[in-house]
């Protein structure tokens, strides 16, 4: 009888240890696509990205770049002040993004463009994303809005 009640506790211990290697495995599985990296230009110019790896990217939209109202793409460069990137956008651009402000945004880099899947812009006068100050700071081009300290 003694006997029969370790190797059950061994059985459970066994069934338990296997559920949760599955249940661990099943919740990476499920988050691959839900992690997206944040990087700059410079970044992904010094080391590009695959054409299957979604990412962010952040920066400010280069003045003069910004190309509206030719077909449903909308094309603009997005720069850190060490590299500029294309990126090509379809779809309908935050009110408040224009050019010289920060932008942040989700898609893959395909033949030297971001394609981007979603653009996301500054929602008022002051917010800039950390990730895009952190990378025009390393840049050295950041420049503090008035009234704050950098």
């Amino acid at each position: 009888m003694k006997g029969l009640k370790k190797k059950r506790r061994i059985q459970i211990i066994a069934i338990a240890a296997v559920a949760l290697v599955v249940s661990t495995a099943l919740v990476g599985y499920a988050m691959r696509d839900g992690i997206n990296f944040f990087r700059s230009p410079t970044q992904v110019l010094a080391a590009p990205p695959t054409e299957a790896e979604v990412f962010r990217i952040g920066g400010l939209v280069e003045e003069g770049s910004l190309v509206r109202g030719q077909g449903e793409t909308v094309r603009f460069n997005v720069t850190d002040g060490g590299a500029v990137v294309p990126v090509s956008y379809r779809g309908v651009l935050p009110d408040l993004f224009e050019e010289n402000q920060g932008m942040v945004g989700t898609g893959r880099y395909v033949n030297g463009t971001f394609e981007a899947s979603e653009i996301l812009a500054k929602h008022d006068e002051t917010y800039m994303p950390k990730e895009v100050v952190d990378a025009l700071k390393e840049q050295g081009v950041y420049k503090a809005p008035d009234g704050e300290d950098s």
